[in-house]
């Protein structure tokens, strides 16, 4: 099944958005997804229809798909929203001269000179308008543009009326039709300003994808030769040099030379982290310092970057559960607000007796009445959360989740990889007094022992107890399932190995390592994984906000009693196997919203289980696939912030919601009361989007834990 994206334009509100998710559906395309905020459109094509059937069906909607557009005469004209109102602007401001002030046109009272100022705005509104409104009433989905064109219409109509038949002084309304066009085209280009701020996080991303590279060639002597290109013209295995305070093009891997690298447009993390050979770079971070000979290991689709920017597009494209009750008004919206209009210019009518009071009565009503504000109030503000989240390196795979953030009263953590960085550290060792031997001696032949070794708890042995004055040993081996095995110059034979090696030495067998020379134990070692330095400011956090914390792992009790007692988590259920992990969670996301954090293979049943599954970027990558959202930033640092986004985002869109449906509770009535001119309402409509747009703008500097 073919997966298809696409940038639609002309979508002024959220019953377009709804109208092409319709015509798409009645297409038989399967997971459809409409954002009329962003302009995005997806969609699963099982091959019933061909892409530029569906793409012509869309533009007889009277929309336009970007990439499959048709170029038509009026964009020869205008390409823009503020185009068109600077266009109409001049012609309005003179038929609103009358209303400054001291300033007496008298000759801009002729209707005839008021009919030719409004012609041109009329015509520039219709061009747009009013095929728009066309085409939805021809294809039975009426849009936001038929209560402009028919408010407008309805304007121009009854003043044409009047100086066709002699009596403009009681039909004259040009300058409400002129300024109802000019007013909504300055509305909708405010809101497309204000709109297109909430994808500056994203662009951002999406500016560092397309960047100059240093490509290296070889010449028929084999010299290296440096050719700049574009990073587009990259393949996988190319090899590019990359030098200090330049951007990596590609995700590439070293194979020369060493370099720091800030990789804050993908983690938030702004501190260098150090990359030597065979370390692997993202594109779009920073080197700061160093220069490095790299080898390409993924290109267009497949870097992480652009895999990043495709998560969040899909992210934006969902709905969560609050923008259903949206929907479903917006759905049959334009009907009821025409049925309003029609109503309050028969009752105007009928009470008052006066033609141009109903007439101007009902178009207030058409004009005013603002269903993007109810389509919009729910995009804009998960346009900024997944914006904002994404710039500080947390991916959320879906908008339900950001939801879903707000209802979370228990955060479940994994061990290993999750609360530890799954590097060890030394925690304690002792020397047996029998043996009588100094600190420095015991430490010195531990080292040399396990300098040889690549086990992980012997090259923590190596880092933390390295010294200059090894032992040389005449012989030294490893010895599968004992440990280390040496013989020094004088004959005498060493160990450093587990309980198996020192079975007969003593009882105790809860230790890591024991050191053993001549068949005597000299000390045993323990180790431990280190803990994130950030994991108990995190559970500090989780607990201030009245979420029950649990330690589920499979590691053995004693570990996980103390590594809980450290960091102060409630509840510790220890010596699990995944089925079991998978039972409790499926048991406490069904008593409670319940979010999983974990790294490993075998967190990932109960990631997909819980209410949230959170997962770490260095985690598995089943475990990365299975979570809904993805900390980027190598450790539990942003889980604060991604719950706290989570729960403002929701804030705003129940700000948003209330805004919307308030503005119309309030607007409408009063419109059909006679209490608002068409031309305020012409503004005003237009504003309540920016209202909105602004609110969720906030989203980016407002603290949210």
């Amino acid at each position: 099944m073919e997966k298809v994206a696409w940038r639609v334009e002309g979508m002024d509100c959220n019953t377009c958005a709804l109208h092409i998710h319709k015509y798409l559906e009645k297409k038989g395309m399967q997971a459809v997804k409409v954002n009329y905020a962003t302009g995005h459109v997806s969609f699963e094509n099982p091959g019933t229809e061909k892409e530029n059937t569906l793409a012509t069906g869309i533009q007889d909607l009277g929309y336009e798909v970007v990439e499959h557009k048709r170029e038509k005469i009026r964009n020869l004209w205008f390409k823009s929203h503020l185009q068109r109102f600077w266009f109409c602007f001049p012609f309005t401001a003179l038929l609103m001269s009358h209303m400054i002030p001291g300033l007496h046109l008298h000759w801009l009272m002729n209707h005839w000179v008021q009919l030719g100022l409004t012609l041109p705005v009329y015509a520039v509104g219709m061009g747009y308008f009013g095929r728009s409104a066309w085409k939805s009433l021809r294809n039975r989905m009426p849009n936001m543009n038929v209560l402009i064109a028919i408010g407008a219409t309805a304007a121009f109509v009854y003043s044409l009326y009047g100086s066709l038949t002699g009596q403009p002084e009681k039909y004259l309304f040009y300058e409400t039709a002129a300024t109802i066009l000019t007013l909504v085209f300055l509305g909708n280009y405010l809101e497309e300003a204000s709109i297109g701020s909430t994808q500056r996080e994203l662009n951002k991303l999406v500016r560092s994808q397309k960047v100059m590279a240093n490509m290296i060639a070889f010449d028929d002597q084999h010299q290296e030769q440096l050719f700049t290109v574009e990073n587009t013209a990259l393949h996988v295995g190319d090899l590019i040099l990359i030098k200090s305070g330049e951007q990596v093009p590609i995700d590439c891997k070293i194979l020369w030379g060493e370099v720091h690298a800030n990789e804050s447009i993908l983690t938030g993390e702004s501190a260098p982290i150090r990359k030597e050979k065979k370390d692997f770079l993202i594109g779009g971070s920073l080197i700061t310092d160093g220069t490095v000979k790299a080898q390409v290991t993924a290109i267009g689709e497949d870097t992480i970057l652009a895999n990043i920017i495709q998560l969040v597009k899909q992210a934006q494209g969902e709905k969560p559960p609050i923008q259903q009750l949206a929907d479903r008004i917006s759905a049959v919206f334009i009907p009821v607000v025409l049925g309003i209009a029609t109503l309050t210019f028969t009752l105007t009518w009928i009470i008052r007796g006066e033609f141009a009071d109903a007439l101007l009565n009902s178009i207030a009503v058409l004009v005013i009445a603002c269903p993007c504000a109810m389509g919009l109030a729910t995009p804009a503000a998960i346009a900024v959360g997944l914006g904002r989240a994404a710039r500080n390196g947390i991916l959320f795979r879906n908008a339900t989740s950001l939801e879903l953030f707000k209802s979370i009263r228990k955060v479940v953590f994994d061990k290993t990889g999750t609360l530890t960085t799954g590097k060890f550290e030394i925690a304690q060792y002792k020397i047996e007094q029998a043996e009588r031997m100094e600190e420095v001696d015991f430490k010195k032949i531990a080292y040399s022992l396990e300098k040889y070794s690549n086990h992980p708890i012997a090259l923590c042995i190596q880092q933390q107890w390295k010294s200059p004055d090894e032992i040389r040993w005449k012989s030294i081996e490893e010895v599968k399932g004992l440990g280390m095995k040496a013989i020094d110059a004088e004959g005498r034979t060493y160990i450093a190995g587990s309980y198996k090696a020192a079975a007969e030495l003593t009882k105790d067998s809860d230790h890591n390592v024991y050191i053993i020379r001549d068949g005597k134990l000299l000390g045993w070692i323990d180790v431990r994984n280190q803990i994130r330095p950030e994991a108990k400011s995190v559970i500090e956090h989780l607990h201030a906000r009245g979420i029950e914390t649990v330690l589920l792992s499979g590691d053995r009790q004693s570990k996980c009693d103390v590594l809980a007692k450290e960091l102060g988590i409630d509840t510790v259920i220890a010596e699990q196997t995944p089925e079991q992990k998978l039972e409790k969670i499926g048991t406490w996301s069904a008593q409670t919203p319940t979010a999983m954090v974990g790294d490993g293979i075998n967190d990932a049943p109960a990631l997909a289980k819980a209410t949230i599954g959170i997962s770490l970027n260095e985690a598995s990558q089943i475990a990365m696939q299975t979570a809904q959202v993805v900390l980027m930033n190598k450790g539990l640092k942003n889980l604060p912030m991604a719950l706290g986004l989570g729960r403002h985002t929701f804030l705003t869109i129940q700000q948003n919601l209330f805004w919307a449906f308030a503005y119309n509770i309030v607007a409408i009535p009063v419109a059909a009361f006679g209490y608002l001119e068409p031309t305020w309402g012409a503004l005003i409509m237009g504003m309540s989007d920016v209202v909105l747009a602004i609110n969720s703008v906030r989203l980016f500097v407002k603290k949210v834990y």
